[in-house]
């Protein structure tokens, strides 16, 4: 009876021992694991995020600088005014102080800057004009200062008459002209057609 209580035992211990040191084998297996996968965790490569770069509208010198927006009609507002920031590289369109519309520009660069002050649309317009001297010529041009000097008219043309296109990209972004207003052909022509004789223009 001793003899089996003995075996017994032991037969229990054993399977303990086993039990145990599997448990113990298993453990450490799984914790190396862990490990392992924290490791490869950490010591993986950051992936690369695309970045995506913002596209820079581009600006169509040919047409309306506000094409979702029709042009003020001069016969509904008598008190119209032009006012020029060479700063904004802008000219708006105000009635009293409602801005009725605006339009991108290029005023005079460093050294040929546009005169700023109080001036008037001035009786000189045309269609077409050519100066030898800077090389340079414009459509549909209108004068506020000095009957003819300067002048608002379209980006400028070359001697053959095409325009000149990386002139005409600089519109409403810098200060490019000689000294005149550069206007988008649209808004050149619109002016040439439709403004009237004495309105007033600041050029600040």
């Amino acid at each position: 009876m001793n003899s089996r209580i003995i075996m017994g035992t032991t037969t229990v211990l054993a399977t303990s021992v086993i039990v145990v040191g599997f448990t113990k084998y298993w453990q450490s297996k799984h914790a190396e694991k862990r490990i392992n996968h924290v490791t490869l965790a950490k010591s993986a490569k950051p992936k690369k995020i695309a970045t995506v770069k913002p596209k820079v509208q581009s600006i169509d010198w040919r047409a309306p600088s506000m094409p979702n927006r029709s042009y003020p009609d001069v016969n509904k507002h008598p008190n119209l005014s032009i006012e020029v920031s060479t700063k904004a590289q802008r000219v708006y369109l105000r009635e009293n102080d409602q801005t009725l519309y605006t339009m991108r520009a290029s005023t005079g660069r460093a050294g040929d800057a546009t005169p700023t002050g109080q001036f008037e649309i001035q009786p000189e317009r045309g269609l077409h004009f050519y100066n030898q001297q800077s090389g340079e010529g414009a459509n549909y041009w209108v004068s506020f200062k000095d009957h003819g000097i300067y002048l608002f008219h379209s980006v400028p043309v070359d001697a053959q008459g095409h325009y000149v296109v990386n002139e005409a990209n600089e519109l409403g972004k810098q200060a490019n002209s000689h000294g005149c207003v550069r206007l988008s052909i649209a808004d050149a022509k619109w002016l040439y057609e439709n403004i009237r004789q004495h309105t007033p223009v600041t050029v600040s």
